[in-house]
């Protein structure tokens, strides 16, 4: 009996100890000392935390441990590192050590064991390596760099916002570490994404942009060389730059900090999209030497959706990286908000629990363990390639910007701040404290650091920007919109279409496929064995599979993208006996480049920021983003007005991003018609009053415009446009409002020979019909885009009209006004007319109706005699009716107005 109570006591005390141990691994970071500001000292935590009783549930005694019991001792092992057997008394000092000093961990809501046994492994060794005074020094130096640039800023431009880093200097040498561990661990390329708020001590101190430079950005200034390519510009505190930096251990490392606008978190799919560019054209495919370092402000974190966004592909196949590092610079307000205000959970970095990543909270005032949770942080990344988050608890000395006044909303943390001292002040007092180094030597390395950016700043005012700067060797031979750039012909030899035709419709022969997809490959190739009969889908397929042939990567990314959301593309096949897939476009027979056709996430702002951020690495890849419905695009704003629309004007940054957008009215509602053309074309930059030069020879109409939009109506014109993307020495967003009915419509085809060499995209098509009247017998000119075409066509031809001419502009914008001029002429008799499916107020009419006024005073002799009449919907706040009747009889009408 008395065996069995041992054995009992035993087992019930193991329960205990374990208990216990659990108790400060799940909920440690409650009470950990967090906060250099001690702003929630007042709070009690049992109340905040309910029900449980955090602080007493990390005493032995609350396991019915007695004071004698801590010196009892208990076998430990598999469950703590170190000593097999352990004292009570020690166990709970290592426990409160790892959990509750100035770093809290939070990683026991991760799926899985060996990641957390690796974590709790470094967190509750009971030897780590302490610092060395060499290391200590090296991180007073960062830490001096830090705080000393912020205070050198303030002095010379005391009345400039610069959004600095005050309060948070310990991010600087946190992030040296992290890089210089990098380094060491094999990596050589860092892509950084991060808002305005310590942007340009990261620019000077981390990424290596020169400070004369930045120096130089605080004083207004003209370009000496007016052929230079500088752009609108931007506020210095949004700027990037690429460069590179020799690490500690001899090697180098490039550096890409991503340009970002005033939208916070929005840079962060993007910066993701560019590291997963850089790992694919790198040939990095276990992504351990490439890697993302994204900062984050607390408010952000918690508030901004795209963040969330970001997290959801970080373990997907076709978007994860390896791993980010998401740095939180959590100064616990947001502008003037209070964080009980900002989010309804107790940490900002509650979000990423969602993909079960490790989060590591730190006090930023200690600075030896912001460095040590940053080398955690990069450890964890490269071991395990997933996303790991920091949270560096620390304030904002200023208010929202430096002329800010916080006293107004934040009376009394403000008081706190006035009192406190600097990191540098704390940090260079313990190190004096230890013997490391004397007052005078603190004093002296001060004066030297305010020495050398005084020097710096010297140097800036004989500083000149070069137009360059920023474009890699990657892009070399990308000629700016101050160059011409000659167009080159788009098509291919029919031939060679016949070659890549039979290898992408082409069934393994092992390989079971559904039998209508065998049915839809043998149409296909029936079509390019005739010539003739081309559908769109087919028009897309051999516009990749030619320039995969010519080495050009294409990448295709949307929701169910793979198949299409028609069901029309089938660039991915699946067996139906087996989980095997097929592609295609990776099996030409040829020496070809790589295709990446990617089903998203059901997400529009993050997926089309991360092809973004793919499409800026690199000018050799056509990428295209494919909206479900063009109606979703708008769920991605951000990213059109600030990067795409925006982003060669401010920061001289080229793309190609090509969107697919479905878009059209056949009576499926408000939300599956419009893909909001208008707004596209509003944001366009050409003039609508000015006729650029049309010269073939020496236009640079569309090297000038900001974006391309284009809703072109048959698959060969759809083909050279998506290969005019990459064959030519520029790059441009495109814009493409493409087809639904007119996938499988009979007169949507074209022929081979339309794609055949020497052939170009063709900005807008004449009429095809062979039964007119003679040109200057026509009675009506109708313009218009896309599928009213077929719609207008048709009734035509029912009608048996012959004195009406249709003519379709392919390219909206930039606007082709010699062409359409030139059809004005053609027929010199015609009322003209443009037509559009969509409302009056929406398409493309309020952007169309000035340039036609524009090219006709231009070109013709007597513009007042043709005016251009609007025929469409009327004005309308829903893009459509959801009403199939409806929809119908607003058809009929719109038929009865342009032929009766």
């Amino acid at each position: 009996m008395t065996e069995g109570r041992d054995l009992w006591q035993v087992s019930e005390d193991t329960i205990k100890l374990m208990s216990l141990i659990r108790a400060y691994r799940h909920r440690g970071h409650l009470v950990a000392d967090l906060d250099p500001l001690n702003l929630n000292e007042d709070v009690d935590i049992n109340d905040e935390v309910p029900p449980f009783n955090i602080r007493k549930e990390l005493e032995p005694a609350y396991y019915h441990f007695s004071e004698a019991d801590l010196d009892r001792e208990f076998v430990v092992t598999g469950e703590l590192p170190g000593p097999a057997v352990r004292k009570l008394r020690d166990i709970v000092h290592v426990m409160k050590k790892a959990y509750c000093g100035k770093i809290g961990a939070e990683y026991r809501h991760m799926l899985n064991k060996e990641e957390k046994v690796w974590i709790a492994t470094f967190l509750e060794a009971p030897f780590q390596i302490p610092f060395t005074n060499e290391e200590k020094l090296k991180m007073l130096q960062d830490l001096a760099r830090s705080e000393l640039f912020e205070k050198f800023l303030s002095l010379k431009h005391s009345t400039a916002k610069r959004f600095g880093l005050e309060g948070g200097e310990a991010v600087i040498p946190g992030l040296q570490a992290l890089l210089e561990d990098a380094s060491e661990f094999g990596v050589d390329n860092i892509i950084i994404g991060m808002p305005h708020r310590g942007r340009l001590n990261v620019l000077g101190n981390i990424v290596g942009k020169s400070l004369e430079q930045i120096f130089h950005e605080f004083t207004p200034f003209e370009d000496p060389d007016s052929d230079s390519y500088l752009g609108s510009g931007d506020v210095k505190y949004h700027l990037g730059t690429s460069s590179y930096r020799t690490m500690s251990n001899g090697k180098e490392m490039h550096f890409s900090l991503l340009a970002n606008p005033s939208h916070l978190e929005a840079v962060d799919p993007v910066a993701v999209g560019k590291t997963r560019a850089k790992q694919f054209f790198t040939g990095d495919v276990d992504r351990k030497k490439t890697m993302c370092v994204l900062l984050h402000g607390d408010a952000s974190f918690a508030g901004q959706g795209v963040v969330a966004e970001t997290l959801e592909l970080s373990d997907l196949r076709d978007y994860t990286t390896g791993g980010t590092v998401h740095i939180v610079v959590n100064n616990q307000i947001g502008f003037t908000t209070d964080p009980r205000y900002a989010r309804s959970s107790p940490y900002p970095t509650d979000v990423a629990k969602t993909v079960g990543v490790p989060i590591f909270h730190v006090n930023g005032d200690d600075l030896e363990s912001t460095v040590r949770v940053f080398r955690l942080a990069v450890a964890y990344r490269q071991r395990f390639g997933k996303d790991v988050v920091i949270d560096v608890f620390c304030y904002r000395r200023h208010g929202h910007n430096e002329l800010d006044q916080p006293m107004f909303t934040q009376p009394l943390m403000y008081k706190k701040i006035k009192e406190h001292p600097t990191v540098l002040t704390i940090y260079a007092k313990q190190l004096v404290k230890e013997g490391v180094m004397s007052e005078d030597e603190v004093d002296a390395l001060k004066s030297a650091t305010m020495k050398h950016f005084q020097e710096k700043f010297e140097a800036s005012k004989h500083w000149v920007p070069r137009a360059r700067d920023w474009l890699s060797s990657q892009w070399k031979g990308i000629k700016p919109p101050q160059q011409y750039s000659e167009p080159r012909p788009t098509g291919v030899s029919v031939a060679q279409l016949a070659k890549l035709g039979d290898a992408i419709n082409t069934i393994p022969e092992h390989f079971k496929p559904h039998p209508l997809l065998r049915k839809i490959v043998q149409e296909r190739k029936t079509a390019i064995d005739a010539g003739e009969g081309i559908d769109w889908a087919t028009g897309e397929m051999l516009a990749m599979a030619s320039l995969l042939a010519q080495g050009v990567a294409v990448r295709l990314s949307g929701q169910d993208s793979e198949r299409g959301t028609f069901s029309q593309r089938h660039a991915v096949w699946h067996d139906q006996t087996e989980i095997a897939t097929h592609v295609p476009l990776n099996n030409l027979g040829v020496d070809q480049a790589q295709v990446q056709i990617c089903n998203s996430n059901l997400s529009e702002m993050g997926v089309l920021g991360f092809e973004t951020g793919f499409s800026l690495e690199s000018p050799h890849v056509l990428v295209m983003w494919e909206a479900q419905f063009g109606d979703f695009v708008n769920g991605a704003q951000v990213i059109l007005d600030t990067f795409l629309s925006a982003g060669e004007m401010k920061w001289r940054r080229q793309s190609a991003l090509t969107m697919l957008l479905p878009h059209g009215y056949e009576g499926q509602g408000p939300e599956h018609s419009s893909a909001r053309l208008e707004r596209f074309l509003q944001m366009c930059s050409d003039d609508p009053d000015t006729v650029p030069d049309m010269n073939p020879q020496t236009t640079r109409q569309i090297q000038e415009c900001n974006w391309q939009v284009a809703y072109p109506s048959t698959p060969a014109n759809y083909f050279h446009l998506l290969r005019r993307q990459l064959c030519r020495d520029f790059r441009k967003p495109l814009v493409v409002m493409t087809p639904k009915s007119l996938l499988r419509h009979p007169l949507c085809k074209s022929r081979l020979s339309e794609m055949d060499e020497g052939k170009y995209f063709l900005k807008a098509l004449d009429d095809p019909s062979k039964d007119l009247v003679p040109d200057e017998d026509i009675r009506k000119l109708v313009f218009c885009s896309g599928k009213v075409f077929y719609d207008l066509y048709t009734e035509r031809g029912r009608r048996k009209v012959n004195d009406l001419a249709i003519i379709r502009l392919e390219q909206i914008s930039p606007f082709p006004f010699d062409l359409v001029a030139g059809y004005a002429k053609k027929y010199p008799a015609a009322q003209v007319i443009w037509c559009q499916e969509e409302s009056k107020n929406m398409g493309a009419w309020t952007y169309v109706q000035p340039r036609f006024l524009t090219s006709f005073r231009h070109y013709l002799e007597n513009p007042e005699s043709r005016p251009v009449t609007y025929v469409g919907r009327e004005p309308s706040a829903a893009p459509a009716t959801g009403m199939i009747s409806l929809h119908n009889e607003e058809e009929r009408e719109l038929m009865r107005t342009i032929f009766e």
